[in-house]
């Protein structure tokens, strides 16, 4: 699960990545310390976030600033040295609230009580629909000035996002943007032949040549097409990826 940090100490936020870290499947993606830049962070990757921890006086002002500029649809522990802002909290998406200096256990309690929200929430795992291979996606358009190009999905090595847009990227090394979010065509891929290793690519298994060891436990992909960034597996997605490998 994706956690972002918005907290203006870097001690403190250090030390709420750590035990967040430490405390199952969670994952601190970003840590921010302002108003202006938690916004602009948000409008950009909130459907990417599961989780965030919000300080309340930040250096450019009160984080509930934040609500006047966008939308939040996240859930929110709010973790501050004031008092006096539990109920606006609570208005706010706020689930929990921590105040400074904390325990770790504090942190790890706000932690299990957000995983008992998100399974209650879920969908009874006995009602479940499974797509036969021909309802996935084989083809995809991509426009050229007045041209739409189409692509087999066959002739695709990996699916990756540059500067907010979405390509793919072909066995013969050609790249085609395509308006989809990444959410989108993972759900119209085959899982037994994609996978999403990080949030940035989805990757064909025909494309994976070999793997070796990179730093804090990720993973780095060799493969038969060249990358503009190096195909690097998230930490909590290597064991499911090794898993899928096999299958």
């Amino acid at each position: 699960m994706n956690v972002l940090i918005v907290e203006d100490e870097p001690h403190t936020a250090a030390l709420l990545k750590d035990i967040i870290e430490k405390s199952g499947d969670f994952l601190v993606v970003e840590i921010i310390d302002s108003i202006v830049d938690s916004v602009d962070y948000l409008l950009k990757h909130q459907t990417k976030l599961d989780l965030l921890f919000f300080d309340i006086q930040l250096v450019d002002g009160e984080s509930f600033e934040i609500f006047n500029h966008i939308d939040i649809t996240i859930p929110i522990i709010f973790c501050t040295a004031y008092d006096d802002f539990a109920l606006e909290a609570i208005k706010n998406n706020g689930i929990n609230y921590i105040l400074k200096p904390f325990k770790d256990d504090e942190i790890r309690r706000a932690l299990l009580k957000y995983q008992s929200l998100v399974s209650h929430l879920k969908p009874n795992p006995a009602i479940k629909f499974v797509k036969e291979q021909n309802e996935y996606q084989q083809f995809f358009l991509s426009q050229f000035q007045e041209k739409t190009i189409i692509i087999k999905l066959s002739d695709v090595a990996y699916f990756y996002i540059e500067n907010e847009i979405t390509y793919l990227h072909t066995y013969d090394n050609k790249k085609h943007p395509i308006y989809k979010n990444m959410e989108h065509i993972e759900s119209v891929t085959n899982p037994k032949h994609f996978f999403r290793i990080n949030r940035q690519m989805l990757i064909s298994r025909n494309a994976i040549q070999s793997y070796e060891p990179y730093v804090n436990r990720k993973i780095v992909l060799n493969l038969s097409v060249k990358t503009e960034e190096q195909p690097i597996v998230s930490r909590l997605k290597v064991s499911d990826f090794k898993k899928w490998l096999e299958k």
